[in-house]
């Protein structure tokens, strides 16, 4: 079933535990995550990032919309750190059932206004919006260990920005780091700040970041108040890998059904560990097939 963000992530909100938002590339990702997310009853976030969703044309987008709406297992499609509000408005005529648009590198105001957009635009076709107060740390340099441009969320933040733009949920920044982690850099999250985040609004919080961030501090996250996890770096650097080491080994083995078996066993593998750290593995039994189908978004504003 196809759900939107405010739909998948209320029963996590609930009960406790953090839904799985996983970035892929192309079909290949998207079947590994799907299926495995089937095998473990598990919902699931398929998220795809600006440049992914450039990368392949809206046939791709069509058949990722229709193979979750047809799956009994609980998904949402999720455009990941929209930049551009028409970039947004592309994903929701594309299909996809929840937009984020990323205004963390604008002034308070300017994200406000842009985030309250998009939720505006998005809300008309049952589209849920994700937005982020602080920002979400970036290596600087990986030899040296070192990341840039780390500001922390505060409660007081968090709670004026979703009263200012009406979000369905908020990303916030406690500590961990986009992509992998640089050399010998430890993230240490800021887990006492998230409980009074999570105190101060009553709306789904997001972990962005979450490859490689220690697997302790992030299930006690999940039970301090996140409700989604962003997983991207690590199981593609796991598929990446496992292509490298085939083609090292066997260069003249060129079927892709080769190559990429293994590949696609690794993205499993990180996807399964990661929606047992969340808690959400068996949790697909509390979701029910929303009663009408959202809008298909034909009358949003057209964009070039």
């Amino acid at each position: 079933m196809l759900l939107n963000l405010k739909q998948i992530l209320a029963p996590a909100k609930q009960r406790g535990f953090a839904v799985g938002a996983f970035n892929v590339t192309e079909s290949t990702m998207f079947r590994a995550v799907v299926e495995q997310a089937e095998e473990l009853k598990a919902p699931v976030i398929i998220q795809v990032s600006p440049n992914e969703f450039e990368f392949c044309d809206r046939e791709q987008y069509l058949y990722f919309v229709e193979r979750l709406q047809h799956s009994p297992n609980p998904f949402v499609l999720h455009y990941d750190h929209g930049k551009t509000y028409e970039g947004c408005v592309r994903a929701v005529q594309a299909g996809f059932t929840s937009v984020m648009f990323d205004g963390s590198h604008l002034s308070y105001e300017e994200n406000v206004r842009a985030v309250r957009r998009v939720t505006e635009m998005a809300h008309a076709a049952s589209v849920s919006v994700e937005g982020e107060i602080g920002s979400i740390g970036e290596t600087d340099n990986f030899e040296a260990g070192t990341v840039k441009d780390m500001i922390y969320s505060t409660p007081e933040d968090a709670r004026q920005f979703w009263e200012d733009t009406g979000v369905d949920a908020l990303a916030v920044s406690i500590g961990t780091v986009h992509g992998l982690m640089p050399r010998g850099y430890v993230p240490v999250l800021q887990l006492q700040r998230l409980r009074e985040i999570a105190a101060a609004v009553d709306v789904p919080l997001v972990l962005h970041g979450g490859s490689c961030t220690p697997a302790q501090e992030v299930a006690e996250a999940c039970r301090s108040g996140i409700s989604k996890v962003n997983v991207s770096s690590e199981f593609k650097n796991a598929y990446y890998q496992s292509i490298k080491d085939f083609v090292l080994a066997d260069p003249i083995k060129v079927s892709p059904t080769l190559v990429a078996k293994d590949a696609v066993q690794q993205v499993r593998r990180v996807v399964c560990e990661k929606l047992n750290l969340f808690g959400a593995v068996g949790m697909a039994g509390d979701y029910r097939a929303p009663a009408r189908e959202r809008p298909t978004g034909e009358a949003l504003p057209a964009v070039d």
